[in-house]
C-alpha cells in the first residue's frame, strides 16, 4: 500500500498514526508530487490531523533524546523525496522496537536519516558564514538565497542574536518565502515582486552608501591577498563555488 500526504511534517506525522490504526503489512509513504497511481496497488489520500500528528511526536519525544529529535527535523528539511519515506519507516521502527533503536546505523532508515541530517547541519553553516546582506533604501538589510535544502527554520536564531540591531529580510529564491526580523521578532513572509529584483536589488533599491561599502570591502581583499599563496583547491574545499555568489569579494567590478 502508497501512503500519500502532502508534503508537510504534519501530513507524515498523521501518516504515521494512520499506519498504527489500521495497521497495514507494507506501506511506502510518498507525496501528492511523485505519486503515480498504479492498478495494482492500492492507495491512501492521508489527511493531515492536528491531534494525530502531536500525538505522534509527543511519543517520539519521549523515545529520542535531543540529538536524533534535530536530525529527524533536519532530516525533513532536506525535502528529498525518498527521506519523507525513510522518516516514515524510522517512526514505526522506533515505535516497534526497545529503547536505543535510533543506534542502530544497520538499520538503513536509520543511517539515511543520520547522514541527510547531516547534510542539511553543513548547508545551515554554511548560509550562517556566506550571507551577505545589502542595505536598501528604506533601510533594510536584504539576502536572497536559494540553499540546497529548507534551512531557513534552522538559521533563524543565529541571524536575529548576531544582527538584533537592524531589521532585515532573508529570503529563499527557490521556496519563495523569507524571514524578516522587525527588531522584536521574526515572521515568515512571501514577497510578491519580479524574481530579478529579489535575487539582486537594483541600483535604486539599494542605500547610496552600499555601492562605496561593497568597493572598500572588495580593495581590502584585494590588497590582503597573496598572491604566491593562493591555493585554489584548498580555498574551494572551504569555500563552494556554489556560494560565491553570496560573497561580495567575489563579485569583482
Amino acid at each position: 500500500m502508497i501512503y500519500v500526504f502532502d508534503g508537510s511534517l504534519e501530513g507524515l506525522l498523521t501518516a504515521v498514526f494512520e499506519y498504527f490504526e489500521r495497521k497495514p503489512k507494507t506501506v511506502l509513504l510518498q507525496t501528492e508530487k511523485v505519486f503515480q497511481p498504479d492498478a495494482f496497488t492500492e492507495s491512501l489520500k492521508i489527511v493531515n490531523n492536528r491531534a494525530k500528528a502531536d500525538r505522534v511526536w509527543n511519543g517520539l519525544q519521549k523515545r529520542l533524546d535531543k540529538q536524533w529529535r534535530r536530525r529527524f527535523y533536519c532530516a525533513y528539511l532536506s525535502e528529498l523525496p525518498e527521506i519523507f519515506n525513510s522518516l516514515f519507516q524510522f517512526s514505526n521502527y522506533i515505535f516497534n522496537h526497545p529503547a536505543g533503536a535510533e543506534k542502530n546505523f544497520g538499520n538503513e532508515h536509520v543511517l539515511a536519516i543520520a547522514q541527510i541530517a547531516t547534510k542539511v547541519e553543513r548547508e545551515k553553516h554554511r548560509m550562517e558564514a556566506f550571507i551577505r546582506f545589502q542595505h536598501t533604501a528604506d533601510g533594510m538589510f536584504y539576502c536572497g538565497i536559494d540553499p540546497d535544502f529548507n534551512v531557513l527554520p534552522l538559521i533563524v536564531k543565529h541571524f536575529k542574536d548576531r544582527y538584533a540591531d537592524q531589521q532585515w529580510i532573508i529570503y529563499d529564491l527557490k521556496r519563495r518565502y523569507g524571514l524578516f526580523y522587525d527588531l522584536l521578532s521574526v515572521t515568515e513572509i512571501t514577497i510578491e515582486l519580479n524574481a530579478k529584483n529579489l535575487k539582486q536589488p537594483t541600483v535604486q533599491q539599494l542605500n547610496g552608501t552600499e555601492e562605496m561599502y561593497a568597493n572598500l570591502w572588495k580593495d581590502y581583499f584585494k590588497s590582503t591577498n597573496i598572491e604566491s599563496r593562493k591555493n585554489t583547491k584548498l580555498h574551494v574545499q572551504h569555500v563552494p563555488k556554489r556560494y560565491w555568489k553570496y560573497l561580495t569579494e567575489k563579485q569583482l567590478s
